[in-house]
């Protein structure tokens, strides 16, 4: 009779280096993701004109750069209710104020 043996899963004797390759991968991954949203973008003004409002947006360009988790976040945008309701033309009901005042 054959039996079918599961095989052993084999022991990582370094399980660290696994946890640091899979950071590396993630930090790889976003780094790829940064440069292809960064590579979307498009700007139309003159090289000139660039060069005149560069030392403006430094500072901005710099914070961008040092969040870049968020840019992330901020790249997609999910359609919460409220988001869905004006796109389906779909209003929720408009209330009254409940502190409004009333003369009799």
């Amino acid at each position: 009779p054959d039996v079918s043996r599961t095989q052993p899963k084999p022991l990582i004797s370094y399980p660290s280096r696994l946890n640091d390759q899979k950071l590396r991968e993630k930090a790889t991954n976003q780094m790829e993701k940064f440069f292809q949203i960064f590579h979307d973008l498009h700007f139309d003004i003159s090289f000139a004109y660039a060069l005149l409002l560069m030392p403006k947006f430094s500072s901005t360009i710099k914070s961008l750069l040092a969040n870049k988790d968020k840019l992330f976040e901020f790249a997609k945008v999910p359609l919460n209710e409220n988001c869905s309701a004006m796109l389906l033309k779909k209003l929720p009901e408009k209330l009254g104020d409940p502190s409004k005042f009333l003369i009799p």
